[in-house]
């Protein structure tokens, strides 16, 4: 697997493989998100790439105080290969060399397969609630 930043021409795979993975939702509009996260540290979006097509994806951010995860996916067909823990180590080596001393992200509880995925790699539930408050409302995601 080639691990690139996204590259904008990568916009169609990467929906389609956030929508096959299901990790797109009617209150997130995946085409603003990545328009978002290009604003900002574009350098921690990554893609990985097999045989010219995106399998895998990242989206990473850094505010001076935590690391952040978002959109780790990974096609089915190329899942049990070790494509989502290499592209989480680069992330949090390029989090790390920026000084980030601490990565957090959001799973669902109810998504128990990817919780036993972060916790192989070391990640451990902490002792807080994720609250949210949108600012900017998406439409409803058309994919």
């Amino acid at each position: 697997m080639e691990i690139r930043r996204y590259q904008d021409s990568d916009e169609a795979s990467v929906v389609r493989l956030w929508t096959e993975c299901g990790l797109v939702r009617p209150w997130n509009d995946p085409h603003k998100d990545i328009r978002r996260k290009l604003s900002v540290q574009p350098e921690l979006f990554l893609v990985g790439v097999i045989d010219a097509s995106v399998m895998a994806t990242v989206m990473a951010g850094f505010d001076g105080h935590r690391g952040w995860v978002n959109y780790l996916a990974v096609a089915e067909q190329c899942r049990r290969r070790g494509l989502g823990r290499t592209l989480m180590q680069r992330v949090e080596n390029q989090l790390r060399d920026m000084g980030c001393p601490k990565l957090n992200m959001q799973v669902r509880s109810s998504n128990a397969a990817v919780l036993a995925f972060y916790e192989r790699l070391g990640y451990a539930q902490d002792p807080a609630v994720s609250l949210g408050k949108r600012l900017i409302p998406d439409e409803q995601a058309a994919t």
